[in-house]
């Protein structure tokens, strides 16, 4: 009878871990479009996240600026230790090369990115 409840324990322990990796896996991101700017070596991704409820990026960096407006639901910024909720219709803004997570809260989350990065360079960068 012991034996079984450490078993379920276990697994259980094992599901909450899966559920929290897949959960920024299940964040959608869609490049809408990709186009060089004036700034030489320099491009600007424009890309659609829609985050599930609860949904998470994780610790992550861009190689240059982040220049972001929430189209639907709200999002939770974390960085420097502290965070902010923004809405939907509220624009924010995040330094390049700064850590950062961003959390669906309130329910799913639509957000409109724009990065402007080094050319050539991923637009996002987990943070290990």
């Amino acid at each position: 009878m012991m034996k079984s409840g450490v078993v379920k324990v276990i697994l259980a322990g094992v599901v909450a871990a899966v559920c929290a990796v897949t959960l920024s896996a299940q964040i959608k991101r869609t490049v809408l479009q990709q186009v060089d700017t004036s700034i030489p070596g320099r491009e600007v991704v424009t890309a659609r996240a829609d985050f599930p409820a609860g949904g998470s990026t994780g610790l992550h960096t861009h190689p240059g600026d982040e220049i972001s407006f929430v189209a639907e639901g709200a999002v939770e910024i974390v960085m420097d230790g502290s965070s902010k909720v923004y809405r939907k219709g509220e624009a924010f803004n995040v330094i390049g090369g700064k850590p950062h997570d961003a959390k669906a809260v309130e329910g799913p989350a639509v957000v409109i990115a724009n990065y402007v990065i080094e050319k050539g360079k991923a637009a996002t960068t987990p943070v290990k």
